[in-house]
């Protein structure tokens, strides 16, 4: 088994699935998909309602019940999570997602794809859901079709 996992949210386009596919195939590491247990329509999706529940789980900080676990954290030396920009910050999935894990002495570096957003403070703002000890390693905005060599080379910078 891999000692690298590959954890990430993808909303209906695709383009972090189609990137954590691309990394975990150039690290060698295992994949799982972080997924809500109610799945988002694409009204839910349409960030220009301000009543649109991705707009709503923003600004309440509200947890996203996820859909599966990753049953063997405890193995992993490597964590990379991806997700798109919301708001220049990870959407609430990501930090309901890493509030399940005792994450402490991993290497945690934060992928993400976006349509005009760089990473700004995302990964400082991901800090307060980590547990005490757990630190981020790296975070970077990627295009969804960035080359297996760009990839290993930012994971090897962790």
């Amino acid at each position: 088994m891999s000692k690298t996992l590959v954890a990430f949210f993808s909303a209906e386009s695709g383009s972090t699935k189609a990137l954590a596919g691309t990394l975990a195939a150039a690290t060698g590491a295992d994949l799982f998909e972080i997924v809500p247990k109610k799945p988002y329509s694409k009204a839910d999706l349409t960030y220009s309602n301000p009543l649109a529940r991705c707009n709503r789980e923003q600004v309440a900080r509200r947890d996203v019940p996820i859909a599966g676990t990753v049953d063997n954290m405890a193995d992993y030396d490597t964590v990379l999570i991806g997700f798109p920009i919301w708001y220049y910050n990870a959407p609430m999935i990501i930090k309901t997602f890493v509030k399940q894990y005792d994450l402490a002495g991993k290497t945690i570096g934060l992928f993400a794809t976006s349509g005009g957003s760089d990473i700004g403070r995302t990964a400082e703002k991901l800090e307060p859901y980590l547990n005490a000890g757990t630190t981020v390693s790296g975070a970077k905005v990627f295009s969804r079709d960035a080359s297996e060599d760009t990839l290993k080379a930012w994971v090897e910078s962790l």
